[in-house]
Formats: structure tokens, C-alpha cells, sequence
């Protein structure tokens, strides 16, 4: 399978290998114990820069001419090195750069700044390497080729193309200096990485946000151009567009943003999109633990029509990274409109998740239509946040991704190039149940296409399909190894709900809030489920999408062995 590690950064590598033209080069000035000069001669295109990750963020200043061409956090080394990331430099060699770097107080308390490993360890190179090292980096999922990732953005699909941007630390695998990186796939599973799309400035990084295919150039820039909504985080959270006219690869940011304001702290995560209903954009964003709902004719001036949220749901954390969408009810002939919330914390098994509402919509005003107190989760595994869908998809779906990580432990799982991945893509729709309508989510037709080869026994990149021929006790799947670690799922039909026990799953010493026994309701019987395990990750689905488990594993070695108690009919696939 072609994995994304493996494919070519062309945007941003011109070759896979360190150790052509990479040298140590530059000037050494300490101003203080916190404070340094690096004088550098830029000859390559990048600077690799040596990250030591238990130590705290230093500020670097990239100085040209006298000017701050850049700015950046990052955990420079000072005992040794953990790995190296790059910081692409100007178009222009041989020319002078000063870096002016500030230390955290917090640093290490011994030793001088002049011993730290960061001087020796500082090269610059035409290349940056991005082989693979990680053991659980997975096979069929999205994942950055370096560095941090969390929330997807601006996801849209034109041209046979799907475009997904993600919020992107270039600089180091924990969060900071948050940048809209950029993947395309034409399959939704083969993802390959464009470099960063948009980047910090003036106003600040750039966090979550949507992106829109403007068919009929509302905005003036352009038939078809591609028009990205997105937070500018500096000392407030403010909303800013960008527009691009070569499908996104490329961004220029509107010369007049903010074009969206509030006195509000968390104010952010717009998600735009064409209502045809009232033949104008809609615009919800997350305004502390609601969420504001805008109307506009051109992109560039909203309209506050509503709020949602007061006394809806859970409010145990901050609201985050909303949708708002309409879908067909199955096996009704209806439509209703389907509001998606993020929260962290507050989720159902501790730390991040998407809660959902359901109800109607004019364009104006979101009306739901189960009790207040009434809560429903998208996903009962304790992996599955940000969920976000994509503009402009064919055939009227409406296609999910999510970050399958949970801000109780996302910096401190055990990788290093990177750190997270997406969901398996997922389709979602509307059932009803005892009264009430729910949200449905059915992996990707896509996702069929990865089918290899049926085998014996689990491998470490594969799909269960699991037939439950009894109703009458509960059937329980085992995935273990030869370390005595196991995931055991259990779906209980008496009790209709399906369960997933990681708590010997493998490596958990990293976090006390991972171990965890995640359990769903299933809303009736199950007579298919569908598990897809990748590295370090398995996300259980019932077949006709009444249920979504989510959840992280760390293995010390693959599961080789599956036992299924019940009576049931397994097939197991290899994912090529």
C-alpha cells in the first residue's frame, strides 16, 4: 500500500535524504542565560532545527535586513536531540539570517547556554528527511509527515479532488504555532501532503475553520474560487478569509480582515456553507458555549441572526469546531437538519467528543427538536473530536473526518515525527429511534477499495467483518498478542450496547486518563459489525451506522489472535 510517510513532499523536499549538503554552520552570541544570538549564512533551503521535547518552547525570531521575517516557538534542544524538523528559509541564498532566540524561564536550571546540544545540532539542507521511524504510525489513515496535528479545516472536494486542511505544528510534534497544513487524495484513503497553506501573521496563528467552492463568485474572486474562513488567534480570536484561485494549493488573504469580531473569548471555528433554501451563505461558529449562527451574500459581511446552545446538551467544557448541515431521515422520505458541537472536556468517557442536536433550520434560527437536557454523542469511543465535513461533495454526501486523539493525552502519546491521525472517513445520515432521530455514520464506500485478500488471523492493518447470528447472548471478540496485551469488545444485546475494554491494551503508562471501558448504546440489535484496526487504532462501526466506537491503542506488538465467544461468522481482511 502506498502510505502517506512515503510519498513525496514535492511542494516543500526536494529529496529524502539529510545527508546531502547538510552542514553545521553559523555564529554563536549569548546575550544572557535566556537569551541568544545565532548568526547563520543561508546556502540551502531549509534550517533543521533540533527538537528536545521535555524541554519548554523557545521564541526564535528569523531576522533579515533588520526585519522579523518570521516568528515561531519551539523546543529547542538543550541535552540532546529527539528528532529535527525544518524551517523552509527564503528563496535567497547566500544571505545573511540572524535567529534571535529567547529560552524559557523554566528551563533546565544547570549548565551554560553556550554547552546546549541546539548549536551543534543546527543544520541547513536542500532536503529533510521524512522516512518513516515510527512503529504506530498508520498504514491507512491520514496522518502529517511530521510534526503536531489536531482539528481538520476547510475540507472541500472539486474536480475529483479531496482537499484536507489540518491544524498543523511544522515546528515540532506538541501543540503550537498552529498553521493550516494541506493533503489531497483522490480516494479519500492515498493522501498526499502539500506543504502548509496558510500561516501565521499579524493577527495571529491561524486556527480551525471551513473552506467553500464560491460556484458562483459571491466574493469577487473569482467562478469556483475556493474561500477559506478561519480564526486569527492573537490577543483576541477573530474570524479572517482567504481566497484561492489555483484549487487550494495556494492561499492570498483578504487585504480587510478580521471580517468578523466579538468581545467573546473563545469566538472561533467558523464553518460556512451555500443554503439553497435561502439562496445566501450561512455561517456558525462556537462563541464560548454556544453557538452564533450569521447569514451573507458575499463572504465578507455576516449578518448575526441567532445563537444556539443556552441550557442545550452538555456544558461541561468549552464548545468547538461546529457544522450544521441537512439530511435525509432513512426510511422516511423527511429531511432534518443535523447541528454538530465539539466539546472538551465533557465527553461521555472523560476529556474531548462531538455531541450533536437535531432539529430544523430557516436559515435563521436552529431549533431543536429533542428536551434540553437531552444528550447525543457521534462516537462513544474516548478518540474521536473535531468532527468536521467536507464542502462540495459529490452526490449530495456528507462526508466526516474527525482527529482521532483526545486532548486529555494528545501530547504525551508514544510517537515523535508525528503525533495524530484522522478518522477513517464517514458518511452521515439520520435514523429514528423510540422517538427520537439520531445521527448515522457508515464508513466510506471508499474504504471497500483497500479490501486485499482474506486471511487467518488479525494483522496490524486490517478490517473485521463480524456476522452475529444470535441475539440471545452477548458475543465477545478478543484481539490480543503474544504480550498478553487484548482490546475486548462485547455486544450485549440484551442490554443493547456494544463495548470496547482497552485497559490491557498495551502501552497506557503515558497517561492515567487512558485507560478506559468505552460503551455504547446500540438502538437496537446488531447484525453486522465492522472493526477496522490500524497500528494504533480501532474503530468498531454496526454496519447500518446505529453505532461508532473510536479508540486508541498502543500495542507492543501487533494483534495476531482474535477469539470470538457467540455465535457469529468472521471474515478477516488484509487493507493493501
Amino acid at each position: 500500500m502506498r502510505t502517506l510517510h512515503n510519498l513525496v513532499l514535492a511542494a516543500v523536499c526536494a529529496a529524502s535524504s539529510l545527508t546531502v549538503q547538510a552542514q553545521t554552520t553559523g555564529g554563536l552570541n549569548v546575550l544572557s542565560d535566556n537569551h541568544a544570538l545565532y548568526h547563520l549564512q543561508q546556502k540551502h533551503k531549509f534550517l533543521l532545527l533540533p527538537i528536545e521535547e521535555k524541554e519548554e518552547n523557545a521564541h526564535l525570531r528569523i531576522i533579515k535586513n533588520n526585519q522579523v521575517v518570521k516568528e515561531l516557538n519551539c523546543r529547542l534542544a538543550i541535552d540532546k536531540t529527539d528528532y529535527s524538523v525544518p524551517l523552509k528559509l527564503d528563496e535567497n541564498q547566500d544571505s545573511e539570517i540572524l535567529i534571535d532566540i529567547t529560552f524559557s524561564n523554566n528551563r533546565r536550571s544547570t549548565g551554560s547556554i553556550k554547552d546546549f546540544v541546539a548549536w551543534k545540532e543546527l543544520k541547513t539542507s536542500d532536503s529533510f528527511d521524512t522516512t518513516n521511524r515510527e512503529k504506530y504510525r498508520p498504514a491507512y489513515h491520514h496522518t502529517p509527515l511530521w510534526g503536531w496535528m489536531n482539528d481538520p479545516n476547510g475540507m472541500f472536494y472539486k474536480d475529483g479532488v479531496w482537499h484536507l486542511y489540518f491544524q498543523h505544528n511544522p515546528y515540532g510534534s506538541q501543540w503550537e504555532n498552529m498553521t493550516w497544513g494541506h493533503s489531497t487524495s483522490k480516494d479519500l484513503v492515498h493522501w498526499t501532503f502539500e506543504g502548509d497553506a496558510i500561516r501565521p501573521d499579524a493577527l495571529g496563528t491561524i486556527f480551525s475553520g471551513s473552506a467553500v467552492v464560491d460556484k458562483n463568485n459571491t466574493a469577487g474572486f473569482g467562478n469556483g474560487a475556493v474561500v477559506a474562513m478561519y480564526t486569527s488567534a492573537g490577543a483576541s480570536q477573530m474570524q479572517s478569509i482567504a481566497y484561492s484561485t489555483d484549487n487550494g494549493k495556494t492561499f492570498t488573504k483578504h487585504a480587510n480582515n478580521p471580517v468578523l469580531t466579538a468581545d467573546i473569548p473563545d469566538f472561533r471555528d467558523p464553518h460556512m456553507f451555500w443554503n439553497e433554501d435561502i439562496k445566501a451563505w450561512n455561517l456558525i461558529l462556537a462563541a464560548g458555549q454556544e453557538m452564533n449562527i450569521y447569514s451573507s451574500k458575499d463572504l465578507k459581511h455576516w449578518t448575526l441572526e441567532s445563537s444556539f446552545g443556552h441550557g442545550y446538551g452538555n456544558h461541561d467544557g468549552v464548545w468547538e469546531c461546529p457544522d450544521l448541515m441537512k439530511l435525509p431521515v432513512n426510511g422516511t422520505g423527511k429531511e432534518k437538519w443535523l447541528l454538530i458541537c465539539n466539546i472538551n472536556p465533557g465527553g461521555p468517557f472523560g476529556g474531548s467528543a462531538t455531541q450533536y442536536f437535531v432539529g430544523s433550520f430557516d436559515g435563521h434560527k436552529f431549533t431543536c427538536e429533542s428536551k434540553p437536557e437531552t444528550t447525543k454523542w457521534m462516537d462513544y469511543g474516548k478518540d474521536h473530536y473535531a468532527t468536521v465535513t467536507f464542502d462540495n461533495a459529490p452526490d449530495n454526501r456528507h462526508v466526516a473526518i474527525a482527529w482521532m486523539s483526545n486532548w486529555q493525552y494528545a501530547n504525551q502519546v508514544p510517537t515523535m515525527q508525528f503525533r495524530s491521525a484522522n478518522s477513517v472517513p464517514r458518511d452521515l445520515g439520520l435514523f429514528t429511534d423510540g422517538g427520537e432521530t439520531y445521527v448515522s455514520v457508515v464508513p466510506s464506500k471508499e474504504l471497500l477499495a483497500l479490501r486485499g485478500a482474506k486471511t487467518g488471523k488479525p494483522t496490524e492493518a486490517c478490517e473485521l467483518v463480524i456476522n452475529i447470528k444470535s441475539q440471545s447472548k452477548p458475543t465477545v471478540i478478543t484481539l490480543s498478542n503474544d504480550k498478553h496485551e487484548q482490546v475486548v469488545m462485547t455486544y450485549n444485546p440484551k442490554e443493547r450496547t456494544f463495548s470496547m475494554d482497552r485497559a490491557q491494551s498495551g502501552n497506557t503508562a503515558f497517561s492515567d486518563m487512558f485507560k478506559a471501558t468505552t460503551v455504547a448504546p446500540t438502538h437496537g440489535t446488531i447484525s453486522q459489525l465492522r472493526v477496522f484496526i490500524d497500528k494504533c487504532s480501532i474503530e468498531a462501526f454496526d454496519a447500518t451506522g446505529k453505532m461508532a466506537m473510536t479508540n486508541l491503542v498502543f500495542p507492543t506488538n501487533p494483534y495476531d489472535k482474535l477469539t470470538v465467544k457467540g455465535t457469529a461468522r468472521t471474515v478477516i481482511y488484509t487493507l493493501k
